[in-house]
């Protein structure tokens, strides 16, 4: 039985149907369907040079964008890792599920969903992951019914100097590891020592998780290469930038901290409501944060910018291997190549670190596609675009048709931007963020963003921000006051939605 009518099989047994089967674009010429590389990125913002920064040292991410096509209004369903990841992974969106929140598995709330791993092994595909795919950590566990073989974990949270963390587990590292599901002698997280926010050793790469992971990713592409005619779907997740900003010495030493861009505005959004406003959160794990500060010394946040860029770099470096042994294979033209940021990052604009806010910089994501036949090498679009809208982008694009599941599929394909980028076939994107009792539901224009606060338990007035990014891109004042045409007319939009599902609880 050939590789194609395999595959037509496997999708039948599996429930999912297809027209025609594999279209041609996505054929090579020896009729082989194609491979898939998702790589995941933790906390990657598009400070990239890519995208246009000037000081960003990112050569291998560059280069993945020069074969394929960049989207430069790209924006996550919600800004935290566990809920993003869900979206990208599911198809859903958190106002969807009412998966909002650390602790909720998906598979409580739709045992029978088909995740975009599942669906590709419901189509004959193997499919396998590394690193960070799902959130493991904060009470998530993986999903092993999405991989043909059991998922390679690797830390997010890592220290090689013992002055990092006084030879103690610390809080952040108990939060991914889960320790409080294991070992029920430990303290509450909260009286568990902070771990340093940064370190430098002089180490090789693989002393850290992410060389580590490229050298394993880079050992099975050998072994899946092995057998040309199964078509595989890889799931790679690195973990850095994430905190803390732990890089080999090398890395650090590629930038002058002198030249790193800083906050232009350092405030909260005038008129921007209570619940809108971020204070402290996840930098407040790691020290030497001072407790209770809104604004640090610019020379903590500079150290704080150096550390987000030196691992941001070292995580390029690892990507670059693994493209590089995708190209030696000879897998690469035949490989579809998504590059996903997980969510944007606060680097202390408004005086926010992280993430976890409705505001522009946690929210706006990198996003890069490479499929040779349908991508043009080196294009861009500004077509507005969601993380769910890659499970139906991927289904399309691997010839296996629109996804149908128990779960909600919110997103739509994007294949016809990926051949046109001047097309346009979403006016919005939206996203939410639950913060203080409510939940804050936001529409993204091209020109506008509004965010529509309202109390969990539909108590109390709906509270309004509006934010102009042509006229206002630093989010210095909502204005929703000041412009209700507009407001209004945003709304409209906002209404074609469904309202947020609660909180799902099991």
């Amino acid at each position: 039985m050939n590789c194609i009518k395999h595959l037509k099989t496997a999708l039948i047994i599996g429930g999912v149907t297809v027209g025609s089967g594999l279209s041609r674009a996505q054929q090579t010429q020896d009729n082989r369907p194609k491979n898939v590389l998702l790589i995941l990125v933790d906390d990657l913002k598009p400070n990239l040079g890519c995208y246009g920064d000037k000081v960003a040292v990112s050569p291998n991410i560059d280069r993945l964008a020069a074969n394929g096509i960049r989207f430069n209004m790209a924006y996550c369903n919600q800004a935290v890792s566990m809920a993003s990841r869900y979206n990208l992974l599911t198809g859903a969106r958190s106002t969807s599920t009412g998966l909002y929140n650390f602790g909720s598995e998906f598979r409580d709330a739709y045992p029978d969903a088909i995740t975009l791993p599942q669906y590709f092994m419901n189509a004959g595909y193997h499919t396998e992951a590394s690193g960070k795919v799902f959130h493991v950590g904060h009470g998530n566990t993986d999903d092993k019914a999405s991989w043909s073989i059991p998922h390679h974990k690797e830390k997010v949270i890592e220290y090689l100097l013992p002055e990092s963390t006084g030879r103690q587990l610390t809080r952040e590292e108990a939060f991914f590891e889960n320790t409080s599901l294991f070992f029920s002698d430990l303290p509450p997280n909260r009286e568990l020592p902070r771990g340093a926010a940064w370190e430098s050793p002089d180490v090789l790469d693989e002393a850290y998780g992410d060389g580590r992971l490229a050298t394993h990713a880079i050992s099975r592409l050998r072994e899946l290469n092995k057998n040309p005619e199964q078509p595989f779907f890889m799931a790679l997740g690195f973990a850095r930038p994430h905190l803390p900003f732990c890089a080999p010495k090398k890395y650090w030493d590629m930038y002058d901290p002198e030249e790193f861009p800083m906050p232009e505005y350092e405030k909260d959004p005038e008129n921007a409501p209570e619940m809108a406003i971020k204070r402290g959160g996840e930098i407040d794990q790691f020290k030497p944060i001072p407790a209770g500060r809104h604004v640090f010394p610019d020379s903590l946040t500079r150290k704080l910018i150096h550390g987000y860029y030196a691992s941001m770099s070292y995580m390029d470096a690892q990507l670059g291997r693994v493209i590089d042994e995708l190209k030696r294979l000879n897998m690469f033209e035949n490989t579809i190549i998504v590059l996903w940021g997980d969510h944007g990052w606060h680097l202390g604009d408004h005086g926010y670190w992280t993430k976890h806010t409705n505001y522009e910089q946690a929210n706006t994501i990198p996003l890069i596609m490479v499929s040779h036949g349908v991508t043009k090498p080196g294009s861009s679009t500004n077509q507005l675009a969601e993380t769910v809208d890659i499970y139906p982008t991927l289904t399309e694009l691997a010839g296996l048709g629109k996804p149908v599941a128990p779960q909600p599929i919110d997103g739509i394909s994007m294949v016809p931007v990926l051949k046109n980028p001047d097309k346009k076939i979403r006016d919005h994107a939206y996203h939410a963020f639950p913060h203080g009792g409510y939940i804050g539901r936001a529409i993204r224009t091209e020109r506008y963003r509004l965010v529509e606060w309202k109390n969990r338990d539909d108590a109390g007035d709906v509270i309004y921000e509006l934010y102009d990014y042509r006229l206002d891109p630093l989010e210095t004042k909502n204005v929703a006051q000041e412009q209700p045409k507009v407001v209004n007319e945003i709304k409209k939009i906002l209404a074609r939605h469904p309202e947020a599902k609660r909180q799902y609880r099991k």
